[in-house]
């Protein structure tokens, strides 16, 4: 009776059967991850919370509106800013290379904004508007933590070698 090939007492135990199959080349992403294929659940709570970033941002600027009518260059910070975010959700729920960058950056400027209000609020003595403060700040830290998570970053990562239709239909021949 021939003796068994001898093997390290780490190895993992033969199994007789089906070896699992390699992955596809094209399946593997960067640095041998997997490329997400569908959206990521996280992914509409995201576009949720910029949508109440770019409400809070509308809302602060109808705040500084409402003292003295008129279209002031605040008012319009505060509209370039609701629709920043916004379009960094479009472009996010595409899954557009680099978009978590843009909505993390629409994210950022009202998170600073609020803080900075709620730490003058604070000095003021506190009252009512720094508690408004403190719960308008869960709009953009939702944002932020949802958006610079993993799974959207993936989502919005750069397809490397993946051709784009312009490229296909020109390199397709009759032109």
């Amino acid at each position: 009776m021939p003796s068994a090939p001898r093997r390290s007492p780490r190895a993992a135990p033969v199994r007789s059967g089906v070896r699992p199959a390699a992955p596809h080349p094209l399946a593997r992403g960067v640095a041998g991850r997997p490329v997400p294929r569908e959206r990521p659940l996280t992914l509409p709570f995201a576009v949720v919370f910029a949508g109440l970033v770019a409400a809070e941002e509308l809302y602060l600027g109808w705040l500084l509106w409402e003292p003295d009518p008129g279209w002031h260059w605040y008012v319009f910070v505060a509209a370039a800013l609701a629709a920043w975010t916004v379009g960094g959700a479009v472009l996010v729920w595409q899954g557009r290379p680099r978009a978590w960058l843009v909505l993390t950056g629409a994210g950022t400027l009202p998170l600073l904004l609020l803080v900075g209000l709620a730490v003058l609020f604070g000095a003021l003595g506190g009252g009512e508007a720094l508690w408004w403060a403190l719960l308008m700040l869960a709009g953009p830290l939702g944002c932020l933590v949802l958006t610079a998570g993993r799974p959207i970053r993936e989502w919005t990562a750069p397809r490397r070698g993946a051709s784009t239709p312009s490229r296909t239909r020109r390199s397709s021949g009759a032109g």
